[in-house]
């Protein structure tokens, strides 16, 4: 009851941490690659924590949808006060819909990267401890960042939700697929966003959390995302829950939302 107590007491703070988010535009000038549709614009919402208590640390956070909407809130905006209260900076992004063109949430997603770190020394972070996480398509996102981009737009640690990783047929999220590379993409195309396919010793540090029972991306694509970083001798802590389903987010109503409150913070604070 006591640890029930604490975990709660733990929960009720960081709501208190609460920020009002500043919005940017992340491409004023326009951005490098259309997709085609003139309203879909890409923009951060940057949530700060007290400048007293920061760490330098940040969180780049790519929303789920699959690849045709975004989950903003409970795959977003709703982590700040979590994160805020442990001093880290949150960066949500609201990245275009690629409409099959492929390029156009990496090349977001690799923007806010630079952004969070052009912008470093005023909003006290250390370029050195950005990091990204992704939800379900969006955690295709994070984990493309994390295995293919380099320098500036290069994540520091990696946190991924019930994340689509593969794009092979039968295992990854049809949908997701479908809406990013098209009905019928080239093999090679295909190799280059499996990213099972392209971890290697310099991916960074990951957590990764999923539920058993996901019936929408089947839990093989973190499995084998897990068993990658393991070979590759990269840092992995990997959070099975016997249920779940997906798209839980950071909602109260998921069955083990304490536990993976408190498993996100120690592993957070490892390191």
């Amino acid at each position: 009851m006591k640890k029930l107590l604490f975990l709660i007491l733990l929960f009720v703070s960081a709501s208190a941490y609460a920020q009002q988010g500043m919005e940017l535009n992340l491409w004023p000038q326009g951005p490098q690659t259309n997709n085609g549709d003139p309203n879909d614009m890409a923009k951060i919402s940057i949530f700060l924590p007290k400048k007293s208590q920061s760490t330098g640390r940040a969180i780049v956070i790519c929303p789920g949808g699959g690849y045709t909407h975004l989950a903003f809130e409970k795959e977003g905006t709703a982590w700040a006060p979590f994160f805020n209260s442990m001093g880290i900076a949150v960066i949500v992004l609201k990245y275009r819909m690629p409409h099959c063109v492929w390029k156009v949430p990496a090349e977001d997603a690799e923007e806010a990267m630079r952004t969070v770190r052009r912008n470093a020394k005023s909003w006290d972070i250390d370029p050195q401890q950005v990091g990204i996480m992704g939800f379900s398509a969006g955690g295709h996102l994070a984990s493309t960042i994390a295995t293919h981009s380099k320098g500036d737009a290069a994540p520091n640690f990696q946190i991924l939700m019930y994340p689509v990783i593969s794009m092979e047929t039968g295992v990854t999220h049809q949908g997701s697929r479908d809406n990013l590379l098209g009905k019928n993409p080239k093999r090679k195309l295909i190799n280059d966003y499996c990213n099972e396919q392209h971890v290697t010793h310099a991916t960074p540090p990951a957590f990764i959390a999923l539920a058993n029972d996901d019936k929408a991306v089947s839990p093989i694509n973190a499995v084998s995302y897990y068993e990658e970083l393991c070979q590759a001798g990269v840092s992995a802590s990997m959070h099975i829950y016997p249920t779940g389903g997906h798209g839980f987010g950071i909602l109260q109503s998921f069955p083990y939302h304490l536990e993976l409150m408190t498993e996100l913070r120690r592993w957070l604070q490892s390191f």
